[in-house]
């Protein structure tokens, strides 16, 4: 899947925190934000977000398949949380919906 993919499959999923903006950072892949107070998702990687969520490409993947939990991908350093750690939390909400 591509990041625009992703995006889509997102917004159609609604996938984002109702109120908060989340980004998800991929490195050099770039960033999409998940805008839950215009509750739209957009490849902007410039705007303020209140959790900013940083892991690679591969590592997202594998756990937006069910492969790789969240919690895991915390603990042990693939995932890492910046802001508001309650918006992280609910991240497997998010992932819920693109399976």
């Amino acid at each position: 899947m591509t990041k625009q993919e992703l995006v889509t499959k997102m917004q159609d999923a609604g996938a984002f925190v109702p109120g908060k903006k989340v980004r998800l950072h991929f490195g050099d892949q770039g960033a999409i934000l998940l805008d839950g107070q215009a509750s739209q998702v957009t490849e902007d990687a410039d705007s303020p977000a209140d959790t900013t969520i940083k892991v690679n490409w591969d590592d997202w993947q594998s756990m937006a398949s069910g492969q790789l939990d969240g919690m895991t991908a915390f603990m042990t350093g693939k995932l890492k949380v910046e802001g508001d750690m309650s918006n992280a939390m609910q991240l497997q909400g998010v992932l819920a919906k693109l399976r």
